[in-house]
């Protein structure tokens, strides 16, 4: 087997977006909880994880999410709502959602996912909710009572609007610093 990159396919998010998701983050994070929050040049929105694409593979999945992108019109998603999964009360991932009026979210999201699936992708078992990643919590810990109510007390924060015209395959190098993500192709919607 060839060398891989640890892969995704996302919707970029816009600098003014980036900026208000930044100042909450500040806000949840400072409750002191132990959480490795995301920062905020890499924020997204993740329409499929692929996890390692051997690089000679890396050339077809761009061409199958161009498929894709081609086969959905531009649209919009308001950046609103924050939430935890699996739930405030015991949170593991803090998260704020992105809403769609209409369908094209989610035909997005389904036409991505049979693309990738015939080259051999796993569909994902559980359906598809939009989000962008705040971020993870390591250990639970005495703040987490009040990140709950912080939670909560934002449950309805809005960071602006993002016009979706691409699908951005990019690959993910982790480090102790964090991630840095490079694109690897870019889909355009509705060509």
């Amino acid at each position: 087997m060839g060398q891989t990159v640890r892969a995704f396919v996302a919707i970029e998010t816009t600098p003014a977006v980036k900026s208000a998701i930044g100042g909450l983050i500040e806000t949840l994070r400072s409750v002191g909880t132990d959480v490795k929050w995301v920062e905020p040049h890499n924020l997204h929105l993740t329409v499929k994880f692929l996890g390692d694409v051997t690089l000679t593979e890396t050339a077809r999945v761009c061409q199958a999410v161009a498929r894709a992108a081609a086969e959905v019109e531009p649209f919009a998603l308001e950046i609103v709502g924050v939430g935890a999964f699996p739930n405030a009360a015991r949170p593991r991932t803090l998260w704020l959602g992105a809403r769609c009026d209409g369908p094209a979210m989610i035909a997005l999201h389904k036409q991505v996912e049979n693309r990738l699936q015939k080259l051999g992708f796993r569909k994902d078992g559980r359906p598809f909710r939009a989000h962008l990643t705040l971020g993870r919590v390591r250990r639970a810990g005495p703040g987490m009572a009040a990140l709950a109510e912080l939670l909560e007390k934002h449950a309805g924060f809005a960071a602006g609007a993002v016009g979706v015209r691409e699908l951005i395959v990019f690959s993910s190098q982790l480090s102790p610093t964090g991630p840095t993500y490079t694109p690897l192709g870019r889909a355009p919607l509705g060509t």
